[in-house]
C-alpha cells in the first residue's frame, strides 16, 4: 500500500490542543483546509487559510448549528475510495476528496461529571457530525486518514515531512483508535442516559460499559500456565505507576501492590506494611520510614521473606539501606530519594516502585463471575466512626489508639480475619479461616511477642463467645469489632468477665477476595 498523499482536511475540535501549529503546517504543505464554528474562528484569527465547510459545500448551517457537517459532499469526500467508480460517483455531487479527518468531540463525559449541568445542557453536548465523520473516515481508512487525539498530530507531521504522506500501518492504527474513542462516546451517552431515565433509581446504572486500556501483556498469571495482560483506567493508581527498576511485574506482584498500597493509605503517617499474598504479615507505625519498616517487618520476619514492602511517606537512604539487607519482591511507596534510589539499584531484580497518589481509591471494584459481573462500591472508613463502648470498661487512650490501628489492618486482612496489635504496629495476624476462633488462634499462634496487653480487631462479629475466651486466655485488654450477632450480649458478658474493654463499630470489613 503506497502512502496516502493529503491535498485536503477537515479540522473540526474541541480539545484545541496543538491546534494552531498543526494546522500552520499542514497549510504550509499546500493542504487545504476545512473547518466549522470555534476551530474555523480561531484558525483565522491566527491567520491560516481555511474555508468554512457550508462553503465546500453550498449549504449554510442551520438549526443553530446543528446540521452544517452531514452533506453528501462531506460524506462523499470522505467515504469515497480512491477507485474511478467512486470519484466519478463524487464528481456528480459536485464534491472533491477530502483525505484528512482531524476531529474530537464535544465534551459529553466532562459535562456528565458537572452536578449542576442540567438535562438540556447535557443532550446539547452528545455530538453528531463529529463521530458519523470519524467513522467514516476510519471505515475508510485505505484511502482517508483520521485523527482523534492531538498527540497523534507529531506523528502525521512526521510522516509527511519524511514520507510525503502517511503509511497504510498508521491510518489502520489512527482507524482503530478512532473506533475506540466513538464507542468510549457512545457508551458514557448510553451509560448517562439510562441511569437518568432508570425506573429504580439505584446507584447502579442499568448496564455497565467498561473501557480499560492494555499496559502490558505480563510473563503469566496466577500460575505460569495461565496467560495474564494488565489494564488500566483513567483513574486508579496503579495505572500510572513508575517503575524504577528491576525485572518486570508479575500478575501476582500487581495484586499485592494494591493491596500493600491500599493498606499503608489508610494509616496514620509514617507507616509501613509488609504483605504476603495480599495479607498484611506486619505492619509498623514510627517516627521514620525506617522505624516503621523494622517494626512492620518484626511481626513476622520469616513470612516477609520475598514479601512486597510499601510506605506511605518517601523512602530514604537509610531505610533502602535496610530493605537491600533481606530479599524482597517490590517495594512501593509515594517517592524514593536520589540516595535511596542508588541504593536499591544494587539488588538488580528487586523492584522498585513509585506511586504518587496518597488518597485510598474509592471507585467501583469489578469482580468476575462465571456468567456475570459483580460491581460494589470500595469498601473505604469513609463516615465510619460510630463507636459505642459496650463492656463495663472502656478502653484507656492507649488502648484506643491501638485499637484503631487494628482496625484499620483488620480491613485488608481476608476474612475471616483477627488482628493483634499495640500501639507501633501489628504483632499477630490470622487471616482467611472458615471459623473465627481459628483465626483467633492463629493470629496467637503467629504473635511475635507475648500477647497479654495487646489489643485485638475482627472484621466481623463475633458468632459465639469462644473467641473473647481464646482472646481473654491471651492476655488481651481490648476488642474492636462491628458487632451484631444474635449472641451479642453474651459475647459482652465474656468480654466483662475478662475486663476486656470492647468497643462496636456498627460497619462489617468483610474482605473475600
Amino acid at each position: 500500500m503506497k502512502n496516502l498523499e493529503v491535498h485536503r482536511a477537515i479540522i473540526s475540535v474541541s480539545n484545541k490542543e496543538n491546534l494552531v501549529p498543526f494546522a500552520r503546517f499542514l497549510s504550509s504543505r499546500g493542504i487545504e483546509i476545512l473547518s466549522t464554528g470555534g476551530t474555523a474562528k480561531t484558525l483565522k484569527i491566527e491567520e491560516i487559510p481555511v474555508k468554512e465547510v457550508s462553503d465546500f459545500t453550498g449549504m449554510k448551517e442551520v438549526m443553530s448549528g446543528r446540521l452544517k457537517t452531514l452533506h453528501p459532499k462531506v460524506f462523499g469526500g470522505i467515504l469515497a475510495r480512491r477507485t474511478h467508480e467512486d470519484l466519478q460517483s463524487l464528481d456528480e455531487l459536485g464534491g472533491a476528496p477530502i483525505d484528512l479527518i482531524v476531529v474530537n468531540f464535544y465534551p459529553f463525559e466532562e459535562t456528565a461529571k458537572i452536578k449542576t449541568a442540567t438535562f438540556e445542557e447535557l443532550i446539547e453536548k452528545i455530538d453528531i457530525g463529529g463521530p458519523s465523520m470519524v467513522r467514516a473516515a476510519a471505515k475508510n481508512f485505505e484511502s482517508v486518514c483520521v485523527v482523534v487525539d492531538p498527540k497523534d498530530y507529531l506523528v502525521l507531521m512526521d510522516q509527511i515531512k519524511k514520507n510525503g504522506g502517511i503509511d497504510y500501518k498508521t491510518r489502520l492504527k489512527l482507524a482503530s483508535k478512532a473506533f475506540e474513542v466513538t464507542a468510549r462516546y457512545d457508551a458514557a451517552i448510553a451509560l448517562k442516559l439510562s441511569h437518568i431515565v432508570s425506573e429504580d433509581k439505584s446507584d447502579f446504572p442499568p448496564f455497565m460499559p467498561l473501557f480499560f486500556k492494555k499496559v502490558e501483556d505480563l510473563r503469566y498469571g496466577e500460575n505460569p500456565h495461565q496467560k495474564a495482560a494488565f489494564y488500566k483506567d483513567e483513574e486508579r493508581y496503579l495505572g500510572n505507576l513508575i517503575k524504577h527498576q528491576g525485572k518486570e511485574l508479575s500478575y501476582n506482584n500487581i495484586i499485592d501492590i494494591d493491596a500493600a498500597y491500599g493498606l499503608v493509605l489508610d494509616l496514620p503517617k509514617p507507616a509501613s506494611a509488609v504483605i504476603k499474598h495480599t495479607n498484611p504479615c506486619g505492619v509498623g507505625l514510627g517516627e521514620t520510614p525506617l522505624s516503621a519498616f523494622l517494626r512492620a517487618k518484626e511481626t513476622d520476619p520469616l513470612s516477609s521473606f520475598g514479601g512486597i514492602v510499601a510506605f506511605n511517606v518517601p523512602v530514604d537512604k537509610e531505610t533502602a539501606s535496610a530493605l537491600t539487607e533481606m530479599f524482597l519482591e517490590v517495594i512501593v511507596a509515594p517517592r524514593f530519594d536520589d540516595e535511596a534510589l542508588e541504593i536499591l539499584s544494587k539488588k538488580k531484580n528487586l523492584r522498585v516502585i513509585s506511586i504518587t497518589e496518597q488518597k485510598f481509591f474509592a471507585g467501583l471494584n469489578y469482580k468476575r463471575v462465571a456468567g456475570g459481573l459483580l460491581v460494589q462500591e470500595s469498601d473505604t472508613f469513609l463516615d465510619d466512626r460510630e463507636r459505642k463502648v459496650v463492656t463495663k470498661r472502656e478502653p484507656t487512650k492507649e488502648e484506643m489508639e491501638a485499637l484503631e490501628l487494628a482496625y484499620a489492618v483488620c480491613k485488608h486482612v481476608k476474612s475471616n480475619a483477627i488482628v493483634l496489635c499495640d500501639r507501633n504496629g501489628t504483632v499477630g495476624v490470622g487471616a482467611g479461616q472458615m471459623s473465627r476462633v481459628d483465626s483467633v488462634k492463629i493470629s496467637k499462634m503467629k504473635a511475635f511477642k507475648e500477647t497479654k496487653g495487646c489489643v485485638a480487631a475482627s472484621d466481623a462479629f463475633f458468632p459465639f463467645p469462644d473467641g473473647i475466651e481464646e482472646l481473654g486466655n491471651g492476655g488481651i485488654t481490648a476488642v474492636i469489632q462491628p458487632g451484631g450477632s444474635i449472641k451479642d450480649k453474651e459475647v459482652i458478658e465474656a468480654a466483662d468477665r475478662y475486663n476486656m474493654a470492647m468497643v462496636f463499630t456498627g460497619r462489617r470489613h468483610f474482605r473475600h477476595g
